[in-house]
């Protein structure tokens, strides 16, 4: 029992409270603590049978008190979970607390939820056990986000596994005269990888569009009237590893152009184009024009291996015609 002084505030209880009084405070105290709970706190006879049920479990399972006490537990447990219950109480028959058990429960409106259960014995004033009290928190959302980390992790290890796999077979099939050299030539590669990276970005990884993969590699030639390089196609977004290929393909393009093509003089211009060809893949033409005369090599220099051998393992095709106005390369790659 309490008191209360002039002012108004609430004294500590009187040591010389009835035991019986001491006995309801405590009970309406602890009442007031269930109901007021953000977790489902609920009561069961040995039978399975509900006797208690708290607005927390009117909220997350959908039934009210009137419809759940007096019904068995049942209610809430999916039919493919009831050994679940079996095994409960089982072990609370023996007086035996259940930690922590992850689960999925049932709504009203049939939908699931995932909990995590703790289950104690309830005793009467003789020590005899007469029941079960159940406090579920509903984890469902935590669930879904570890899930998702999950699935996020292992995405990253999908992309970072495939990055390296591209970074060794730039390595693998980049060469150079000199050290130097051969520093400049990796770099430049993996630049264009890095940059088409900028693009999956802006995507969430759904992968980039073409024209912008283009732009990125031939910027420092792009004009508004279009003089040193013209683009045409529709708008198409490439999935990540065909986005990553071509970003590749049209660096080694322009270097080359730079070089000893139509990029090297100030007269010289590129057309670049794409279109979906029947079977689906992306063909992209890549054509050189007014650079200095161009004859056909007599081997495969580095650029051409390096470009067929990034776009063969994807299953895509490509072609070098070497016209004494300059380089035509037409490409395909799936989408």
């Amino acid at each position: 029992m309490t008191s209360k002084d002039q002012s108004g505030l609430q004294r500590r209880p009187l040591v010389n409270e009835p035991a019986r009084e001491r006995a309801e405070r405590l009970a309406n105290l602890l009442a007031s603590i269930v109901e007021s709970s953000d977790d489902v706190i609920v009561s069961k006879n040995l039978d399975g049978i509900i006797t208690s049920w708290n607005k927390a479990a009117e909220r997350i399972f959908g039934y009210s008190a009137s419809e759940a006490i007096g019904r068995p537990i049942t209610l809430v447990i999916p039919e493919d979970r009831l050994s679940e219950e079996r095994e409960i109480l089982t072990r609370i028959r023996r007086g035996e607390r259940i930690d922590h058990f992850e689960t999925v429960r049932r709504r009203k409106d049939g939908g699931s939820i995932v909990v995590s259960l703790t289950v104690s014995p309830v005793k009467d004033a003789h020590g005899n056990i007469v029941g079960a009290s159940k406090i579920a928190r509903d984890i469902t959302e935590q669930k879904r986000a570890q899930e998702q980390i999950a699935i996020l992790a292992r995405e990253a290890e999908h992309r970072s596994k495939n990055i390296l796999s591209n970074v060794q077979a730039i390595i693998n099939l980049s060469r150079s005269d000199t050290s130097e050299g051969l520093k400049e030539v990796i770099s430049g590669r993996i630049q264009a990888m890095a940059n088409v990276h900028s693009l999956f970005v802006e995507t969430r990884w759904i992968g980039a569009e073409v024209s912008a993969i283009a732009k990125q590699e031939l910027a420092p030639y792009l004009d508004e009237h279009g003089t040193r390089v013209r683009m045409d196609g529709l708008q198409t977004v490439l999935e990540p590893t065909a986005a990553q290929a071509i970003a590749v393909v049209l660096h080694e393009l322009a270097t080359n152009a730079i070089k000893y093509g139509a990029l090297s003089n100030k007269s010289g211009r590129i057309e670049l184009d794409w279109s979906r060809a029947a079977d689906g893949q992306l063909v992209l033409r890549w054509t050189e024009l007014g650079g200095p005369r161009v004859e056909a090599p007599q081997r495969k220099g580095f650029g051409s291996r390096l470009i067929e051998g990034t776009i063969k393992p994807l299953g895509g095709r490509l072609r070098f015609d070497w016209r004494s106005e300059g380089l035509n390369c037409e490409i395909a790659v799936p989408t």
